[in-house]
């Protein structure tokens, strides 16, 4: 429950204190189809911690969890992309505020048949394929026969990242089929021995029926394969050296409420890292990040950067970089763990 400006004192609070009761432990949370088994996987095991807090975890998309949270119809919104700048101003013309938390980093896996007997691709190949300039496997080391591109859909955050950083903001081919989510690419893909699609890698690790190819940053370079001893490398994907990665996110609707803040700053501690590295995605905590304070305008103004500012922290994180977002400014400082 977002807790508004406007409530009132003991008038209101005597209207409405019962219902207000009822739900204050109830969380919801919607968004990235990638994220939805880590999201599900946080969820029960902190209300297995907390057992007076529901939380409600639903897929459909990044894009569907960010208009939901602009529609204040989400507590939380996870996403496998940024928040544009578009959302952001719609989300302020409805009385939003999007707060942003980087929760994990996930590499990006291509995959084809199984026996498919292409072993590698490039940057500029994958480019290539999926703007349509590339169309027949031969032209990749692999046998003659059509490219079947799959993937996914347009409100998928996955699908802008790939738009973005492989196509170089190029459109995709007019006959890429899209797949609503990563389970329907790796069932098509799966299917079809011409086939190629994309998705989170911790969810293809385990699927022997579609084989993860390795990937050259470019033509020069040497393939790096995402995977090891069967699971996702992140040592490869901290390095920089596998090309395909980004940042996962969660975003609140303004200033979290206290049970949400409690929830999320838990995904952002040891407990909620240690959910990341069991699911296999890439736990914040790896590389010994330094925890960050993210301050209110007021304690920003009152603090010179570099200065102690426990006291005026709002919430806790795990990672260094986040891009300014309202409501709050962010101030990057060492503060005691």
């Amino acid at each position: 429950m977002i807790m508004r400006k406007t409530l009132g004192l003991a008038s209101m609070l005597a209207l409405l204190g019962a219902a207000t009761a009822a739900h204050a432990g109830n969380i919801t949370v919607k968004g990235s189809d990638t994220m939805v088994i880590l999201a599900q996987r946080w969820a029960e095991t902190y209300m297995k911690q907390h057992p007076d807090v529901t939380i409600q975890v639903t897929g459909g998309g990044s894009g569907t969890g960010i208009a939901a949270l602009i529609n204040k119809t989400t507590n939380l919104a996870n996403s496998s992309r940024p928040i544009k700048g578009e959302e952001i101003a719609k989300a302020g013309a409805n009385g939003v505020d999007p707060g942003e938390f980087k929760v994990a980093l996930d590499a990006l896996a291509v995959v084809v048949g199984k026996d498919n007997p292409v072993k590698e691709l490039s940057m500029q190949q994958l480019n290539g394929i999926y703007r349509g300039d590339i169309n027949d496997w031969s032209e990749v080391g692999g046998k003659p026969g059509k490219i079947i591109r799959y993937c996914r859909e347009s409100n998928s955050g996955t699908y802008v990242f790939v738009k973005e950083h492989v196509l170089q903001n190029a459109d995709y081919a007019a006959d890429c089929q899209t797949m609503p989510g990563t389970s329907a690419v790796a069932e098509a893909v799966s299917r079809d021995p011409k086939g190629i699609g994309y998705g989170g890698v911790a969810y293809f690790a385990a699927l022997p029926a579609v084989k993860v190819l390795p990937i050259k940053k470019t033509d020069s370079t040497p393939a790096v394969f995402p995977l090891k001893n069967g699971k996702p490398d992140y040592e490869v994907v901290w390095s920089g050296e596998y090309p395909i990665s980004r940042w996962l996110y969660m975003y609140t609707t303004g200033k979290p409420s206290p049970e949400e803040k409690a929830y999320l700053d838990w995904i952002m501690g040891p407990a909620g890292q240690q959910v990341v590295a069991e699911v296999d995605d890439g736990g914040l905590r790896r590389r010994g990040v330094e925890r960050v304070g993210v301050l209110d305008d007021r304690a920003l103004r009152a603090q010179p950067r570099g200065q102690n500012v426990e006291g005026a922290l709002l919430r806790i994180a795990t990672v260094q970089g986040f891009e300014n977002l309202r409501p709050w400014r962010q101030l990057h400082v060492r503060v005691a763990a």
